[in-house]
């Protein structure tokens, strides 16, 4: 069996984003995603090419906090970090603090297959991007008019989501009144969507028994310049091994680095003899919310079974594999 796992955020989801039809534009983005990166398992292509092109695709997508419409940092700018690993030789590659790479998920890649290191930082890692040749933008494509109104929301003191639809934020930068106006949610919906988290993610397992993962972000809004979260540190939001399985997270990044998340629940499955399910829930409902953290993960065992757990109200995430079975959801159940 092969399969495949995407997510694009954990967190609070109220209803009223499904009344103005937000919910439907994150159902089909996630669909075409998982779709296209499914196809490249079941024409017989690679776990890696598979999560890098599902990865990449969600960084192009301003619904998601990963490249283009990238959470802002408190001065305005969009610091990216990303990883990839490979669960053979486990080889992996992550870098953090970018500011120009239009695909973060590409260089991280390209940092594992070209370099003798794991992880760059911000000049070093732009400056290998350019000897690479990977693509190259202005800060100012990541930043979209619903990030300013974000950041400015926040700075405010009114703290709001990092996975935000389009148009989420009331009375911001761009415009909108506090009544709410066409195309934005009411302060209540907005207020309701505290804590979402909108890095991106994906996990696969190729028709050859190998396991990837890959997981890009924007990072937290009005973030200090360099804070850096768990997505591009192997083994708190990105993780695979052959034989085990392949993790990646989604949600305070803090709390995931310091539980070393996704290596917890591999731990859990490799040494304790837990199922993948149940090292999930260990982490996910136990030590994340005893730490004082919330969100969730996607994870694919060596079997091919899929996880896709998390202790919020809904995560954008959607799963393939190839007897059949296929999911796009949000909320919970």
């Amino acid at each position: 069996m092969y399969s495949i796992a995407i997510h694009g955020g954990a967190g609070a989801v109220p209803a009223e984003l499904f009344a103005k039809d937000q919910g439907r534009a994150y159902q089909a983005s996630l669909s075409k995603v998982l779709d296209e990166s499914y196809a490249i398992l079941d024409r017989g292509g690679s776990s890696l090419d598979a999560v890098t092109a599902a990865v990449r695709s969600l960084e192009d997508d301003p619904l998601f906090n990963a490249g283009h419409g990238a959470a802002l940092t408190r001065e305005g700018w969009a610091e990216l970090d990303a990883a990839v690993m490979e669960g053979k030789e486990q080889r992996a590659g992550a870098v953090a603090s970018v500011r120009h790479v239009r695909n973060p998920v590409e260089l991280a890649r390209k940092v594992m297959e070209k370099s003798r290191h794991v992880l760059l930082v911000g000049t070093g890692a732009e400056e290998f991007a350019m000897e690479e040749g990977i693509t190259l933008v202005p800060n100012t494509y990541f930043r979209t008019d619903e990030r300013r109104d974000q950041l400015a929301s926040e700075q405010r003191g009114r703290r709001v989501s990092d996975l935000m639809p389009k148009g989420a934020i009331e009375g911001g930068a761009s415009g909108g009144s506090p009544g709410g106006s066409p195309g934005r949610l009411d302060p209540p919906v907005a207020h309701a969507l505290i804590g979402m988290q909108g890095t991106v993610g994906a996990v696969a397992l190729d028709k050859h028994g190998n396991l990837a993962a890959a997981t890009s972000t924007g990072g937290m809004t009005n973030k200090r310049q360099g804070r850096v979260g768990d997505s591009p540190i192997i083994g708190a939001g990105t993780y695979a091994k052959n034989g085990v399985c392949a993790v990646s997270a989604t949600g305070h990044g803090e709390y995931f680095i310091r539980a070393v998340a996704a290596y917890h629940i591999a731990s859990g499955v490799e040494f304790r003899g837990m199922s993948l399910a149940e090292a999930a829930r260990e982490l996910i409902h136990v030590r994340i919310p005893t730490m004082g953290g919330n969100g969730g993960i996607i994870a694919i065992d060596a079997r091919g079974e899929i996880v896709m757990d998390f202790n919020t109200d809904g995560m954008f995430r959607g799963a393939r594999n190839s007897t059949g079975f296929r999911e796009v959801a949000i909320k919970r159940g």
